[in-house]
C-alpha cells in the first residue's frame, strides 16, 4: 500500500506532467501564477517539489521501475550513409533558400572556398519514432535521426543518431529536415523546433547550431561543414610538401552532435536528439593497418567504438520522464549506453578504442574498469584524448572523469581479461544536479554502466599505442589582445553569468578576427559544479586555480569541468569565421535556465 508521502509524490508528478502536456512556456506559467520569476514552481501542495518537506526532496520525481542488468546486447551505432547532391532535391545555395522551405536566415560564409571532389552530402531527417531501451520496459516514444538513402527511402529514426565518419579535406553539406510533429500535434516534453549543433566543430556561425537559429516542423536547414584545420588561413601553417593548411595541433577526432534549441536543449536531447561525429585525419586515419609514415595506427573499424553515456528516469508505467521543474539538474537512476540500459558487449582479447561521451543531462562520471570477483584490483587503461583533441602523449590511468559533454578516448587491452567479464563502473558520488559531492565510492558500490564479456576468439591485434600524437600548441602571451572574465554563479534565484541572465539581444564580448584573448571562468558558488563549453574553436588551458593544469588537460579542449570555487584561464584564438556564438554551462538544465551568454567575432578590419 502506498504511503501518504508516496501518494503526494505521485500526485505532484501527475500534476506536473499535465503542465508539460499542456505545452506551456515558462512565461505562460509565470503569467498563470504557477512559476516564480526565478523559474521555480510556487509552493503549492500537489504541485511543487519543495512544498512538502524542508529537505527540498523532489516529491515529483519517481523512482524508475526495476530492470535487469546486462541482458541487453550492446548496440553499435550505424554509420551515416552519404547521398548524391541530386538526392537532396533543391541544390544547396549560398543564400537561404526560403522559397524551397529552408529555415536558415543567414548566408553561408565562404561557401565555395573549400570545394573538393570528395565533398559529401547528407539528407538527414529528425523524426518521431518508437525505440526499445530495455526488454523490461515498454517501447519509448523518441525523437531521433534517420537518413534518406539513394533509393529515396528514409531510414527509421534512432537515438542516438547514426555516427558520421568525416575526413579533413572533404567538406560536407548536411541538409537537416524537421519532420517532427507540429507544436499543435506534439505531446509531452520537448519542443519540435530544433537547432542541430556539431559540438566542437570548427564551423561558421550560421552552420554552428546556435541556439537562436532554430527551425520548425516542415522546414529544412542546410549546414556547411568545411572540415578544415583551425589556422587554415595562417601562412605559418602551410606545409609545402603535403599542401596541408592549418595548425596540426588543432586536429580533432571525437566530436558529437545534439540539438541546441533555445530554452529546450535539455528536453530535446533527453528525448533523443544526439549522436556521435568522428573526424579522421591523415595521422588518425581510422585504419590500424595504415602504412603512411606518421600514421598512428590506433584500433579501428569494429575495434573503434563510440560509447554515448546518459542517465534517465522512467515513471511507474515505464514511460520516459523529464521533470520540467527541477532546475538543479536531472539525475537519472537508469544508465544508458548507446540508447540501451546497462548493456553487455562481447569483445575479443585485444586492444579496443572507446570514444566515451558524457551525453548528460547533468551527471558527472568517474569511470573505472571493475572486476567484481577481484574488486581491489587496479585495472589500468590508456587515455589518449580529452574532448576532440588527442593528447600530446598517451597517459596510463585507472579512471577518467567526465563532466557533461566531455569526451575521452581510451585504449583498453582486453588480453589480460580473456575468458572473464569486466565492468565499466561509475564511482562518482552524486546525489543531485548540483554536482559531485567530491566522494569516490568503493569498487562495486557505484553504478555499473555496462559489462564487457571477453568471450570472443583471439584475433590479430593493432600496433602498440604510439608514444606521441600532436604537440601541444605554442603560444605567445605578447599576442594577447584582451583578457575577459566570466563568473558562473547562482544569483537572483537562478543561473547567471556575470550576474546576468541570458538575453538574446545582448552580446557580451566582441573579439576581433585574427586575434587571441585570455578568458577566465570562475565559479564562486559553494556547492555547484558547471561544465563550461565554448563554441567554434578549441581553447588551450593555461591554469587551473593558479597552477599548471593536470597532464590530461594540457591538450586542446572545448569543455571545462569547473568545480565549486574554482577558476580556470584559457587562451582562445579567433580565426576563419565571423559571427555569433554562445558560451554556456553544459549542464543543459542550467543552460536552458539562462546560464549562457553570446559573443561575436568581429571582422578584422
Amino acid at each position: 500500500m502506498m504511503s501518504e508521502r508516496d501518494r503526494d509524490r505521485e500526485r505532484a508528478r501527475l500534476n506536473r506532467q499535465e503542465l508539460i502536456d499542456a505545452k506551456l512556456t515558462r512565461r505562460e506559467l509565470a503569467t498563470l501564477g504557477l512559476l516564480t520569476s526565478a523559474g521555480l514552481l510556487i509552493p503549492k501542495r500537489g504541485l511543487s517539489a519543495r512544498a512538502l518537506n524542508s529537505a527540498g526532496d523532489d516529491s515529483g520525481t519517481p523512482a524508475s521501475p526495476p530492470t535487469r542488468p546486462f541482458v541487453e546486447e550492446f548496440r553499435r551505432m550505424d554509420v551515416v550513409t552519404p547521398c548524391t547532391e541530386a538526392v537532396l532535391g533543391p541544390t544547396p545555395t549560398e543564400e537561404p533558400n526560403t522559397t524551397a522551405g529552408e529555415g536558415r536566415r543567414k548566408a553561408h560564409q565562404r561557401f565555395h572556398d573549400f570545394e573538393t571532389p570528395g565533398k559529401r552530402y547528407y539528407d538527414m531527417h529528425q523524426c518521431e519514432g518508437l525505440q526499445s531501451v530495455h526488454c523490461d520496459l515498454p517501447e519509448q516514444s523518441i525523437w531521433g535521426y534517420g537518413e534518406r538513402l539513394e533509393d529515396g527511402t528514409i531510414r527509421a529514426p534512432r537515438s542516438p543518431g547514426p555516427v558520421y565518419h568525416a575526413h579533413y579535406g572533404e567538406p560536407a553539406c548536411v541538409r537537416m529536415h524537421n519532420d517532427l510533429p507540429t507544436l499543435k500535434e506534439h505531446v509531452g516534453f520537448g519542443r519540435p523546433e530544433t537547432a542541430p549543433h556539431v559540438h566542437n566543430g570548427h564551423n561558421a556561425s550560421e552552420s554552428d547550431g546556435n541556439p537562436l537559429d532554430y527551425f520548425g516542423p516542415g522546414t529544412f536547414y542546410d549546414q556547411h561543414y568545411p572540415h578544415i584545420l583551425a589556422g587554415y588561413d595562417d601562412d605559418r601553417f602551410r606545409n609545402p610538401v603535403t599542401g596541408q593548411r592549418g595548425d596540426p595541433c588543432q586536429t580533432m577526432s571525437t566530436l558529437w552532435y545534439h540539438d541546441h534549441r533555445l530554452d529546450f536543449t535539455a528536453q530535446n536531447v533527453y528525448k533523443g536528439l544526439a549522436g556521435m561525429y568522428m573526424l579522421f585525419s591523415p595521422q588518425d586515419s581510422g585504419d590500424e593497418h595504415d602504412e603512411t609514415p606518421g600514421a598512428f595506427r590506433l584500433p579501428s573499424h569494429e575495434f573503434d567504438v563510440p560509447l554515448m553515456l546518459g542517465d534517465r528516469v522512467f515513471d511507474r508505467s515505464g514511460r520516459l520522464y523529464f521533470d520540467l521543474f527541477n532546475l538543479d539538474g536531472i539525475i537519472g537512476d537508469k544508465f544508458l549506453v548507446n540508447g540501451s540500459i546497462q548493456p553487455k558487449m562481447s569483445v575479443h582479447p585485444r586492444k579496443y578504442r572507446f570514444r566515451v561521451l558524457n551525453g548528460g543531462p547533468s551527471r558527472f562520471y568517474k569511470l573505472f574498469l571493475t572486476d567484481l570477483k577481484h574488486p581491489s584490483a587496479v585495472n589500468q587503461f590508456v587515455q589518449i584524448s580529452n574532448d576532440g583533441n588527442l593528447l600530446p602523449s598517451p597517459v596510463d590511468v585507472s579512471s577518467i572523469t567526465l563532466a557533461v559533454a566531455e569526451r575521452m578516448d581510451i585504449i583498453v587491452d582486453f588480453t589480460r581479461f580473456a575468458g572473464t567479464s569486466i565492468h565499466l563502473e561509475n564511482r562518482m558520488e552524486q546525489t543531485n544536479g548540483r554536482g559531485p559531492t567530491g566522494g569516490t565510492l568503493p569498487a562495486g558500490a557505484g553504478n555499473l554502466v555496462m559489462r564487457f564479456d571477453v568471450d570472443l576468439p583471439a584475433v590479430a591485434d593493432s600496433d602498440p599505442v604510439a608514444e606521441r600524437f600532436f604537440d601541444a600548441p605554442k603560444f605567445d602571451l605578447s599576442e594577447v589582445a584582451a583578457t575577459r572574465t566570466f563568473r558562473f554563479d547562482r544569483s537572483h534565484g537562478a543561473w547567471t553569468i556575470n550576474d546576468k541572465f541570458f538575453d538574446e539581444h545582448r552580446i557580451d564580448a566582441k573579439p576581433r578576427q585574427n586575434t587571441c584573448e585570455i578568458w577566465v571562468v570562475q565559479n564562486n558558488s559553494g556547492g555547484w559544479a558547471h561544465p563550461i563549453h565554448m563554441h567554434m574553436e578549441e581553447f588551450q588551458m593555461l591554469s587551473r586555480n593558479g597552477r599548471m593544469p593536470p597532464i590530461t588537460e594540457r591538450g586542446k579542449k572545448d569543455t571545462i569541468r569547473l568545480g565549486a570555487n574554482e577558476e580556470v584561464s584559457f587562451l582562445m584564438r579567433f580565426r576563419e569565421w565571423c559571427g555569433l556564438y554562445p558560451l554556456h554551462c553544459h549542464n543543459v538544465v542550467h543552460e536552458d535556465h539562462a546560464m549562457m551568454t553570446l559573443w561575436e567575432v568581429q571582422p578584422s578590419s
